[in-house]
Protein backbone atom coordinates (compact mmCIF):
# COMPACT_ATOMS: atom_id res chain seq x y z
CA UNK A 1 0.00 0.00 0.00
CA UNK A 2 2.85 2.38 0.84
CA UNK A 3 4.57 1.53 -2.44
CA UNK A 4 1.38 2.23 -4.36
CA UNK A 5 0.85 5.49 -2.47
CA UNK A 6 4.42 6.51 -3.23
CA UNK A 7 3.90 5.74 -6.90
CA UNK A 8 0.71 7.80 -6.91
CA UNK A 9 2.47 10.72 -5.23
CA UNK A 10 5.35 10.49 -7.68
CA UNK A 11 2.93 10.46 -10.61
CA UNK A 12 1.10 13.42 -9.15
CA UNK A 13 4.39 15.30 -8.71
CA UNK A 14 5.44 14.57 -12.31
CA UNK A 15 2.04 15.69 -13.62
CA UNK A 16 2.19 18.88 -11.56
CA UNK A 17 5.68 19.69 -12.81
CA UNK A 18 4.50 19.00 -16.34
CA UNK A 19 1.61 21.41 -15.95
CA UNK A 20 3.89 24.09 -14.50
CA UNK A 21 6.36 23.60 -17.35
CA UNK A 22 3.52 23.82 -19.81
CA UNK A 23 2.31 27.04 -18.21
CA UNK A 24 5.81 28.51 -18.39
CA UNK A 25 6.06 27.58 -22.06
CA UNK A 26 2.93 29.63 -22.74
CA UNK A 27 4.31 32.67 -20.92
CA UNK A 28 4.10 35.72 -23.13
CA UNK A 29 7.45 36.38 -24.75
CA UNK A 30 8.51 40.00 -24.63
CA UNK A 31 9.20 41.54 -28.03
CA UNK A 32 12.72 42.89 -28.53
CA UNK A 33 14.42 44.97 -31.16
CA UNK A 34 16.23 42.97 -33.83
CA UNK A 35 18.79 45.74 -34.24
CA UNK A 36 19.53 46.83 -30.64
CA UNK A 37 18.23 44.03 -28.42
CA UNK A 38 16.28 46.48 -26.25
CA UNK A 39 12.80 45.43 -25.17
CA UNK A 40 9.72 47.05 -26.67
CA UNK A 41 6.73 48.16 -24.58
CA UNK A 42 8.81 48.21 -21.39
CA UNK A 43 8.78 51.43 -19.36
CA UNK A 44 11.99 50.33 -17.67
CA UNK A 45 13.77 50.44 -21.04
CA UNK A 46 12.56 53.82 -22.19
CA UNK A 47 8.95 52.91 -22.91
CA UNK A 48 9.20 52.70 -26.72
CA UNK A 49 5.86 51.20 -27.74
CA UNK A 50 5.34 48.98 -30.77
CA UNK A 51 1.91 47.69 -31.70
CA UNK A 52 1.91 44.22 -33.20
CA UNK A 53 0.64 43.90 -36.79
CA UNK A 54 -2.93 42.71 -36.74
CA UNK A 55 -5.80 42.18 -39.07
CA UNK A 56 -7.02 45.61 -40.14
CA UNK A 57 -10.58 46.11 -39.05
CA UNK A 58 -13.03 47.10 -41.74
CA UNK A 59 -14.42 50.51 -40.91
CA UNK A 60 -18.22 51.03 -40.75
CA UNK A 61 -20.01 50.62 -44.06
CA UNK A 62 -17.00 49.35 -46.02
CA UNK A 63 -16.05 46.07 -47.68
CA UNK A 64 -12.53 44.84 -48.43
CA UNK A 65 -11.50 44.75 -52.09
CA UNK A 66 -8.39 42.72 -52.79
CA UNK A 67 -6.34 44.49 -55.45
CA UNK A 68 -4.91 43.12 -58.66
CA UNK A 69 -4.45 43.77 -62.34
CA UNK A 70 -7.22 44.52 -64.82
CA UNK A 71 -7.85 46.27 -68.12
CA UNK A 72 -9.21 49.71 -67.40
CA UNK A 73 -11.31 51.35 -70.10
CA UNK A 74 -13.86 50.55 -72.79
CA UNK A 75 -15.56 47.17 -73.08
CA UNK A 76 -18.08 48.13 -75.75
CA UNK A 77 -17.94 49.98 -79.04
CA UNK A 78 -17.42 53.72 -78.53
CA UNK A 79 -20.85 54.68 -79.85
CA UNK A 80 -20.62 58.14 -78.26
CA UNK A 81 -17.43 58.93 -80.16
CA UNK A 82 -15.76 60.24 -77.00
CA UNK A 83 -12.63 58.08 -77.27
CA UNK A 84 -11.91 58.96 -73.67
CA UNK A 85 -11.60 55.44 -72.22
CA UNK A 86 -8.90 53.73 -74.27
CA UNK A 87 -8.20 50.32 -72.69
CA UNK A 88 -5.02 50.06 -70.63
CA UNK A 89 -3.72 47.37 -68.30
CA UNK A 90 -3.08 48.65 -64.76
CA UNK A 91 -2.73 47.38 -61.19
CA UNK A 92 -4.75 48.62 -58.23
CA UNK A 93 -3.62 47.89 -54.67
CA UNK A 94 -6.09 46.57 -52.11
CA UNK A 95 -8.52 49.03 -50.54
CA UNK A 96 -11.91 49.36 -48.87
CA UNK A 97 -15.04 50.79 -50.48
CA UNK A 98 -18.62 51.39 -49.36
CA UNK A 99 -20.92 48.45 -49.84
CA UNK A 100 -23.64 50.85 -50.92
CA UNK A 101 -24.04 54.42 -52.06
CA UNK A 102 -24.36 57.09 -49.35
CA UNK A 103 -28.07 57.47 -48.58
CA UNK A 104 -30.28 60.42 -47.71
CA UNK A 105 -30.43 59.40 -44.05
CA UNK A 106 -26.63 59.32 -43.85
CA UNK A 107 -26.32 62.78 -45.32
CA UNK A 108 -29.05 64.10 -43.01
CA UNK A 109 -27.02 62.74 -40.09
CA UNK A 110 -24.10 64.79 -41.35
CA UNK A 111 -26.20 67.96 -41.56
CA UNK A 112 -27.63 67.33 -38.08
CA UNK A 113 -24.14 67.06 -36.58
CA UNK A 114 -22.92 70.18 -38.39
CA UNK A 115 -25.91 72.18 -37.17
CA UNK A 116 -25.38 71.05 -33.58
CA UNK A 117 -21.68 71.86 -33.74
CA UNK A 118 -21.66 75.13 -35.72
CA UNK A 119 -25.28 76.23 -36.01
CA UNK A 120 -25.40 78.55 -33.00
CA UNK A 121 -22.69 80.87 -34.30
CA UNK A 122 -23.71 83.46 -36.91
CA UNK A 123 -20.39 83.21 -38.70
CA UNK A 124 -21.35 79.70 -39.86
CA UNK A 125 -24.65 80.72 -41.48
CA UNK A 126 -23.27 80.36 -45.02
CA UNK A 127 -21.64 77.04 -44.11
CA UNK A 128 -25.02 75.66 -43.05
CA UNK A 129 -26.39 76.53 -46.48
CA UNK A 130 -23.37 75.25 -48.39
CA UNK A 131 -23.54 71.72 -46.98
CA UNK A 132 -27.14 71.10 -48.03
CA UNK A 133 -27.84 69.17 -51.26
CA UNK A 134 -29.43 71.10 -54.09
CA UNK A 135 -32.97 69.68 -54.27
CA UNK A 136 -33.72 71.88 -57.28
CA UNK A 137 -31.78 69.42 -59.45
CA UNK A 138 -35.10 67.57 -59.81
CA UNK A 139 -36.76 70.46 -61.60
CA UNK A 140 -37.32 70.36 -65.35
CA UNK A 141 -39.18 72.77 -67.57
CA UNK A 142 -41.42 70.07 -69.02
CA UNK A 143 -41.75 67.59 -66.15
CA UNK A 144 -43.75 67.54 -62.92
CA UNK A 145 -41.00 66.75 -60.41
CA UNK A 146 -41.90 69.16 -57.63
CA UNK A 147 -42.70 66.33 -55.17
CA UNK A 148 -39.06 65.20 -55.47
CA UNK A 149 -37.86 68.76 -54.94
CA UNK A 150 -39.82 68.91 -51.69
CA UNK A 151 -39.58 65.38 -50.31
CA UNK A 152 -36.94 63.16 -51.96
CA UNK A 153 -34.23 64.18 -49.49
CA UNK A 154 -36.39 64.56 -46.37
CA UNK A 155 -39.31 62.10 -46.46
CA UNK A 156 -38.81 58.87 -44.42
CA UNK A 157 -39.91 56.82 -47.44
CA UNK A 158 -36.68 57.90 -49.14
CA UNK A 159 -34.38 57.37 -46.14
CA UNK A 160 -32.25 54.72 -47.82
CA UNK A 161 -32.39 56.10 -51.35
CA UNK A 162 -29.03 57.48 -52.56
CA UNK A 163 -28.48 61.16 -51.87
CA UNK A 164 -28.31 63.26 -55.05
CA UNK A 165 -27.87 66.95 -55.76
CA UNK A 166 -24.50 66.79 -54.01
CA UNK A 167 -21.44 68.41 -55.59
CA UNK A 168 -18.01 66.79 -55.69
CA UNK A 169 -16.80 69.24 -53.03
CA UNK A 170 -19.74 68.38 -50.75
CA UNK A 171 -19.01 64.66 -51.17
CA UNK A 172 -15.34 65.23 -50.29
CA UNK A 173 -16.29 67.19 -47.15
CA UNK A 174 -18.70 64.42 -46.10
CA UNK A 175 -15.76 61.99 -46.24
CA UNK A 176 -13.70 64.23 -43.93
CA UNK A 177 -16.58 64.48 -41.45
CA UNK A 178 -17.15 60.72 -41.54
CA UNK A 179 -13.48 60.03 -40.81
CA UNK A 180 -13.60 62.20 -37.71
CA UNK A 181 -16.82 60.73 -36.35
CA UNK A 182 -15.67 57.13 -36.81
CA UNK A 183 -12.27 57.77 -35.21
CA UNK A 184 -13.82 59.77 -32.37
CA UNK A 185 -16.08 56.82 -31.54
CA UNK A 186 -13.14 54.39 -31.77
CA UNK A 187 -11.26 56.42 -29.16
CA UNK A 188 -14.33 56.63 -26.92
CA UNK A 189 -14.91 52.87 -27.15
CA UNK A 190 -11.29 52.29 -26.07
CA UNK A 191 -11.70 54.84 -23.22
CA UNK A 192 -8.91 56.96 -24.66
CA UNK A 193 -11.30 59.89 -24.92
CA UNK A 194 -13.49 60.24 -21.86
CA UNK A 195 -17.11 59.26 -22.46
CA UNK A 196 -18.24 61.75 -19.78
CA UNK A 197 -18.16 64.46 -22.44
CA UNK A 198 -21.09 62.67 -24.09
CA UNK A 199 -23.05 61.72 -20.98
CA UNK A 200 -25.93 64.07 -21.79
CA UNK A 201 -26.02 63.31 -25.48
CA UNK A 202 -24.22 66.50 -26.46
CA UNK A 203 -21.26 66.98 -28.73
CA UNK A 204 -17.76 66.82 -27.23
CA UNK A 205 -16.95 70.37 -28.22
CA UNK A 206 -18.54 72.95 -30.46
CA UNK A 207 -17.20 75.26 -33.14
CA UNK A 208 -13.54 74.91 -34.03
CA UNK A 209 -12.90 72.82 -30.89
CA UNK A 210 -14.65 69.74 -32.34
CA UNK A 211 -12.71 66.51 -32.84
CA UNK A 212 -10.63 66.27 -36.03
CA UNK A 213 -8.39 63.27 -36.65
CA UNK A 214 -5.41 65.14 -38.08
CA UNK A 215 -5.65 67.85 -35.42
CA UNK A 216 -5.77 65.16 -32.72
CA UNK A 217 -2.68 63.37 -34.06
CA UNK A 218 -0.78 66.66 -34.26
CA UNK A 219 -1.70 67.57 -30.69
CA UNK A 220 -4.01 70.44 -31.66
CA UNK A 221 -7.18 68.94 -30.18
CA UNK A 222 -7.92 69.41 -26.49
CA UNK A 223 -10.87 67.42 -25.10
CA UNK A 224 -12.85 68.84 -22.20
CA UNK A 225 -11.81 66.08 -19.82
CA UNK A 226 -8.63 63.97 -19.62
CA UNK A 227 -8.59 60.32 -20.71
CA UNK A 228 -10.22 57.86 -18.32
CA UNK A 229 -8.00 55.77 -16.06
CA UNK A 230 -9.24 52.69 -17.93
CA UNK A 231 -7.39 53.75 -21.08
CA UNK A 232 -5.15 50.94 -22.42
CA UNK A 233 -2.56 53.49 -23.56
CA UNK A 234 0.02 54.56 -20.97
CA UNK A 235 3.14 56.68 -21.23
CA UNK A 236 6.54 55.81 -19.72
CA UNK A 237 5.29 57.03 -16.33
CA UNK A 238 2.17 54.86 -16.42
CA UNK A 239 -0.21 57.75 -17.11
CA UNK A 240 -2.95 57.66 -19.80
CA UNK A 241 -1.65 59.13 -23.04
CA UNK A 242 -3.02 60.23 -26.39
CA UNK A 243 -3.36 57.66 -29.16
CA UNK A 244 -0.92 57.61 -32.04
CA UNK A 245 -1.66 56.29 -35.49
CA UNK A 246 0.89 53.51 -35.00
CA UNK A 247 -1.14 52.18 -32.06
CA UNK A 248 -3.45 50.63 -34.65
CA UNK A 249 -6.63 52.02 -33.06
CA UNK A 250 -7.51 54.82 -35.47
CA UNK A 251 -8.92 54.12 -38.91
CA UNK A 252 -7.56 55.61 -42.11
CA UNK A 253 -9.24 58.46 -43.94
CA UNK A 254 -12.56 58.03 -45.67
CA UNK A 255 -12.23 59.58 -49.13
CA UNK A 256 -13.69 59.39 -52.61
CA UNK A 257 -12.36 56.38 -54.54
CA UNK A 258 -10.01 57.00 -57.42
CA UNK A 259 -11.38 56.27 -60.87
CA UNK A 260 -9.18 53.18 -61.14
CA UNK A 261 -10.31 51.87 -57.74
CA UNK A 262 -13.96 52.49 -58.53
CA UNK A 263 -13.77 50.74 -61.90
CA UNK A 264 -11.83 47.79 -60.49
CA UNK A 265 -14.30 47.38 -57.62
CA UNK A 266 -17.24 47.62 -60.02
CA UNK A 267 -16.17 44.59 -62.02
CA UNK A 268 -15.77 42.45 -58.90
CA UNK A 269 -13.23 40.15 -60.52
CA UNK A 270 -12.39 37.16 -58.34
CA UNK A 271 -10.55 34.30 -60.01
CA UNK A 272 -12.26 30.97 -60.48
CA UNK A 273 -10.87 27.41 -60.33
CA UNK A 274 -8.92 27.96 -57.10
CA UNK A 275 -6.14 25.52 -56.25
CA UNK A 276 -5.20 24.76 -52.68
CA UNK A 277 -1.54 24.68 -51.74
CA UNK A 278 -0.18 23.22 -48.55
CA UNK A 279 0.19 25.73 -45.72
CA UNK A 280 -1.15 28.50 -47.93
CA UNK A 281 -4.50 30.19 -48.46
CA UNK A 282 -6.61 29.43 -51.51
CA UNK A 283 -4.95 30.75 -54.66
CA UNK A 284 -6.77 31.42 -57.93
CA UNK A 285 -5.69 31.36 -61.56
CA UNK A 286 -3.91 34.46 -62.82
CA UNK A 287 -6.08 34.83 -65.90
CA UNK A 288 -9.27 36.79 -66.54
CA UNK A 289 -11.03 34.59 -69.06
CA UNK A 290 -13.95 36.78 -70.12
CA UNK A 291 -14.15 40.56 -70.10
CA UNK A 292 -17.31 41.74 -68.38
CA UNK A 293 -19.55 44.38 -69.87
CA UNK A 294 -21.33 45.33 -66.64
CA UNK A 295 -20.72 44.94 -62.90
CA UNK A 296 -21.85 41.31 -62.95
CA UNK A 297 -20.59 38.23 -64.75
CA UNK A 298 -21.96 37.67 -68.23
CA UNK A 299 -24.13 34.56 -68.25
CA UNK A 300 -25.03 35.37 -71.85
CA UNK A 301 -24.03 38.01 -74.35
CA UNK A 302 -24.45 41.52 -72.99
CA UNK A 303 -27.14 40.35 -70.54
CA UNK A 304 -29.10 42.88 -68.47
CA UNK A 305 -31.46 40.31 -66.96
CA UNK A 306 -30.95 37.39 -64.61
CA UNK A 307 -30.50 34.22 -66.68
CA UNK A 308 -30.43 31.77 -63.77
CA UNK A 309 -33.44 29.46 -63.56
CA UNK A 310 -35.75 30.27 -60.69
CA UNK A 311 -37.94 33.03 -59.32
CA UNK A 312 -35.58 35.82 -60.47
CA UNK A 313 -35.13 34.60 -64.03
CA UNK A 314 -35.75 37.52 -66.38
CA UNK A 315 -35.49 40.17 -63.62
CA UNK A 316 -33.44 43.28 -64.41
CA UNK A 317 -30.07 43.29 -62.66
CA UNK A 318 -29.82 47.06 -62.35
CA UNK A 319 -31.84 50.26 -62.23
CA UNK A 320 -31.62 51.96 -65.64
CA UNK A 321 -33.70 53.31 -68.51
CA UNK A 322 -34.42 50.58 -71.05
CA UNK A 323 -35.43 52.99 -73.79
CA UNK A 324 -37.09 56.29 -74.55
CA UNK A 325 -39.99 56.77 -72.16
CA UNK A 326 -39.40 53.39 -70.42
CA UNK A 327 -38.02 53.94 -66.92
CA UNK A 328 -39.66 50.95 -65.21
CA UNK A 329 -41.82 48.91 -67.57
CA UNK A 330 -45.52 48.06 -67.62
CA UNK A 331 -47.89 48.00 -64.63
CA UNK A 332 -48.19 44.50 -63.25
CA UNK A 333 -44.81 43.55 -64.66
CA UNK A 334 -42.39 46.36 -63.86
CA UNK A 335 -38.96 45.53 -65.22
CA UNK A 336 -36.74 47.22 -62.60
CA UNK A 337 -39.50 48.37 -60.21
CA UNK A 338 -37.94 51.82 -59.91
CA UNK A 339 -38.99 55.02 -61.68
CA UNK A 340 -36.25 57.07 -59.94
CA UNK A 341 -33.31 55.91 -57.76
CA UNK A 342 -34.04 52.80 -55.70
CA UNK A 343 -32.88 51.86 -52.20
CA UNK A 344 -29.14 51.54 -51.91
CA UNK A 345 -29.16 47.77 -51.21
CA UNK A 346 -31.44 46.92 -54.13
CA UNK A 347 -30.50 44.91 -57.23
CA UNK A 348 -27.72 42.45 -57.80
CA UNK A 349 -24.44 42.77 -55.82
CA UNK A 350 -21.22 42.04 -57.70
CA UNK A 351 -18.37 39.65 -56.86
CA UNK A 352 -17.15 41.80 -53.96
CA UNK A 353 -20.67 42.14 -52.55
CA UNK A 354 -20.99 45.78 -53.65
CA UNK A 355 -24.35 47.15 -54.75
CA UNK A 356 -25.31 49.36 -57.71
CA UNK A 357 -21.98 49.86 -59.42
CA UNK A 358 -24.01 49.69 -62.63
CA UNK A 359 -27.18 51.78 -62.48
CA UNK A 360 -29.21 53.54 -59.75
CA UNK A 361 -27.07 56.70 -59.60
CA UNK A 362 -23.81 57.68 -61.26
CA UNK A 363 -21.05 58.43 -58.76
CA UNK A 364 -18.37 61.02 -58.16
CA UNK A 365 -14.79 59.75 -58.01
CA UNK A 366 -11.68 61.63 -56.92
CA UNK A 367 -10.02 62.14 -60.30
CA UNK A 368 -9.77 65.28 -62.39
CA UNK A 369 -11.08 64.55 -65.88
CA UNK A 370 -8.90 64.48 -68.97
CA UNK A 371 -9.95 62.71 -72.20
CA UNK A 372 -6.71 60.79 -72.78
CA UNK A 373 -5.36 60.78 -69.28
CA UNK A 374 -5.17 56.98 -69.01
CA UNK A 375 -2.48 56.83 -71.70
CA UNK A 376 -0.22 59.18 -69.77
CA UNK A 377 -0.92 58.00 -66.24
CA UNK A 378 0.95 55.46 -64.13
CA UNK A 379 0.06 51.79 -64.48
CA UNK A 380 0.06 51.33 -60.68
CA UNK A 381 -2.59 53.08 -58.57
CA UNK A 382 -3.37 55.44 -61.46
CA UNK A 383 -4.84 58.79 -60.39
CA UNK A 384 -4.99 62.38 -61.65
CA UNK A 385 -5.64 65.12 -59.13
CA UNK A 386 -2.57 65.37 -56.90
CA UNK A 387 -1.80 68.63 -55.15
CA UNK A 388 1.06 68.01 -52.71
CA UNK A 389 0.65 69.91 -49.45
CA UNK A 390 2.17 70.41 -46.03
CA UNK A 391 0.92 71.74 -42.68
CA UNK A 392 0.87 75.52 -42.50
CA UNK A 393 2.81 77.12 -39.66
CA UNK A 394 2.79 80.71 -38.45
CA UNK A 395 5.85 82.91 -37.90
CA UNK A 396 6.47 81.27 -34.52
CA UNK A 397 6.36 77.76 -35.99
CA UNK A 398 2.96 76.91 -34.55
CA UNK A 399 0.54 74.81 -36.59
CA UNK A 400 -2.86 76.32 -37.27
CA UNK A 401 -6.49 75.20 -37.37
CA UNK A 402 -9.26 76.78 -39.41
CA UNK A 403 -12.73 77.79 -38.22
CA UNK A 404 -13.96 74.19 -38.66
CA UNK A 405 -11.23 72.79 -36.39
CA UNK A 406 -9.28 71.28 -39.29
CA UNK A 407 -5.54 71.62 -39.76
CA UNK A 408 -4.64 74.31 -42.28
CA UNK A 409 -2.70 72.89 -45.24
CA UNK A 410 -0.79 74.80 -47.94
CA UNK A 411 0.84 73.77 -51.21
CA UNK A 412 4.51 72.90 -50.99
CA UNK A 413 6.67 75.72 -52.44
CA UNK A 414 8.07 74.71 -55.83
CA UNK A 415 11.34 76.39 -54.87
CA UNK A 416 12.12 73.66 -52.33
CA UNK A 417 11.20 70.85 -54.74
CA UNK A 418 13.76 71.57 -57.44
CA UNK A 419 16.21 68.96 -56.20
CA UNK A 420 13.59 66.23 -55.96
CA UNK A 421 13.58 63.54 -58.64
CA UNK A 422 10.00 62.27 -58.31
CA UNK A 423 8.20 65.63 -58.55
CA UNK A 424 9.20 69.27 -58.99
CA UNK A 425 5.83 71.04 -58.65
CA UNK A 426 3.22 70.72 -55.93
CA UNK A 427 0.33 71.34 -58.32
CA UNK A 428 0.17 68.16 -60.44
CA UNK A 429 -3.42 68.28 -61.68
CA UNK A 430 -2.38 69.50 -65.15
CA UNK A 431 0.81 67.43 -65.36
CA UNK A 432 1.42 66.16 -68.93
CA UNK A 433 -2.12 66.96 -70.03
CA UNK A 434 -1.19 68.87 -73.20
CA UNK A 435 -1.84 72.31 -71.73
CA UNK A 436 0.89 74.72 -72.79
CA UNK A 437 0.83 76.31 -69.33
CA UNK A 438 1.71 72.93 -67.85
CA UNK A 439 4.32 71.56 -70.25
CA UNK A 440 4.89 73.99 -73.08
CA UNK A 441 2.65 72.33 -75.67
CA UNK A 442 0.35 74.19 -78.03
CA UNK A 443 -3.02 72.93 -76.76
CA UNK A 444 -4.92 75.02 -74.23
CA UNK A 445 -7.92 74.08 -72.07
CA UNK A 446 -9.88 77.28 -72.62
CA UNK A 447 -12.80 76.48 -70.34
CA UNK A 448 -16.13 77.95 -71.40
CA UNK A 449 -14.90 78.97 -74.83
CA UNK A 450 -13.41 75.99 -76.64
CA UNK A 451 -14.03 73.23 -74.09
CA UNK A 452 -15.96 72.28 -70.97
CA UNK A 453 -12.89 70.61 -69.45
CA UNK A 454 -11.02 72.43 -66.68
CA UNK A 455 -8.87 71.65 -63.65
CA UNK A 456 -12.13 71.45 -61.67
CA UNK A 457 -13.76 68.88 -63.96
CA UNK A 458 -14.23 65.66 -62.00
CA UNK A 459 -14.86 62.18 -63.35
CA UNK A 460 -18.33 60.63 -62.99
CA UNK A 461 -18.62 56.83 -63.22
CA UNK A 462 -21.45 54.33 -63.62
CA UNK A 463 -24.85 54.66 -65.24
CA UNK A 464 -27.92 55.98 -63.46
CA UNK A 465 -31.65 55.39 -63.22
CA UNK A 466 -32.13 57.74 -66.19
CA UNK A 467 -29.37 56.32 -68.44
CA UNK A 468 -29.40 53.81 -71.29
CA UNK A 469 -27.46 50.53 -70.89
CA UNK A 470 -24.34 51.90 -72.61
CA UNK A 471 -23.48 53.95 -69.51
CA UNK A 472 -23.84 50.97 -67.15
CA UNK A 473 -20.42 49.64 -68.17
CA UNK A 474 -17.79 50.42 -65.49
CA UNK A 475 -15.40 51.50 -68.24
CA UNK A 476 -17.64 54.36 -69.37
CA UNK A 477 -16.74 57.79 -68.05
CA UNK A 478 -18.22 61.29 -68.01
CA UNK A 479 -17.40 64.52 -66.19
CA UNK A 480 -18.92 67.49 -64.43
CA UNK A 481 -17.54 70.56 -62.68
CA UNK A 482 -16.85 69.89 -58.99
CA UNK A 483 -19.23 72.69 -57.95
CA UNK A 484 -22.19 71.34 -59.93
CA UNK A 485 -24.68 68.57 -59.13
CA UNK A 486 -27.40 66.45 -60.72
CA UNK A 487 -30.41 64.30 -59.87
CA UNK A 488 -28.54 61.34 -61.36
CA UNK A 489 -25.23 61.66 -59.45
CA UNK A 490 -24.47 60.44 -55.93
CA UNK A 491 -21.32 59.01 -54.32
CA UNK A 492 -19.75 56.39 -52.07
CA UNK A 493 -16.60 56.51 -49.93
CA UNK A 494 -13.40 54.47 -49.97
CA UNK A 495 -10.44 53.96 -47.63
CA UNK A 496 -6.84 52.85 -48.13
CA UNK A 497 -5.88 49.37 -46.91
CA UNK A 498 -2.56 49.52 -45.06
CA UNK A 499 -0.05 46.71 -45.28
CA UNK A 500 0.02 43.81 -47.70
CA UNK A 501 -2.56 43.25 -50.45
CA UNK A 502 -4.19 40.42 -48.52
CA UNK A 503 -5.75 40.65 -45.09
CA UNK A 504 -2.99 40.21 -42.51
CA UNK A 505 -4.77 37.25 -40.93
CA UNK A 506 -3.73 35.21 -43.98
CA UNK A 507 -0.04 35.61 -43.31
CA UNK A 508 2.86 37.84 -44.26
CA UNK A 509 3.40 39.73 -47.48
CA UNK A 510 5.08 37.81 -50.26
CA UNK A 511 5.48 34.08 -50.85
CA UNK A 512 6.99 32.50 -47.75
CA UNK A 513 8.97 29.33 -48.34
CA UNK A 514 10.34 26.97 -45.65
CA UNK A 515 13.67 28.03 -44.20
CA UNK A 516 16.60 25.93 -45.43
CA UNK A 517 20.09 25.59 -44.08
CA UNK A 518 22.85 26.82 -46.31
CA UNK A 519 25.11 24.05 -47.56
CA UNK A 520 28.67 24.30 -46.39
Amino acid sequence: MRILTGLKNSALLVATLGILASCNSFKKKQQKSDVTGWAYNDKKNGGFTVAKPKNIKTAPGLVFVQGGTFTMGATEEDVMGDWNNIPKRITVNSFFIDKTEVANVHYREYIFWMQNTFGEDDKYIQLMEDIKPDTLVWRSELSYNEPYVEYYFSHPSYNYYPVVGVTWKQARDFCIWRTDRVNEKALIDKKIINAKDYAKGGMNNVGEDNFNTKAYLLGLYNPKTPPSKGSPLKDSKGQPRQAKFDDGILYGDYRLPTEAEWEYAAYGYIMENPQKRRNEKTRGEEVIGNKQVYAWRNAGYDNLRSTKRGAFQGAFLANFKRGSGDNMGVAGGLNDRSAIPAEINSFYPNGFGIYNMSGNVSEWVADVYRPLTSLEGEDFNYYRGNVFQKVKKDSSGEMQKDSLGRVVMVNEPDSVLRKRRNYQKSYAIDYLDGDQIADGRSAVYNYGTTTLVSDKSRVVKGGSWNDRPYWLSPGARRFLEETQSSSTIGFRCAMTHYGGPESTKFGKTGNNFPARRQKK
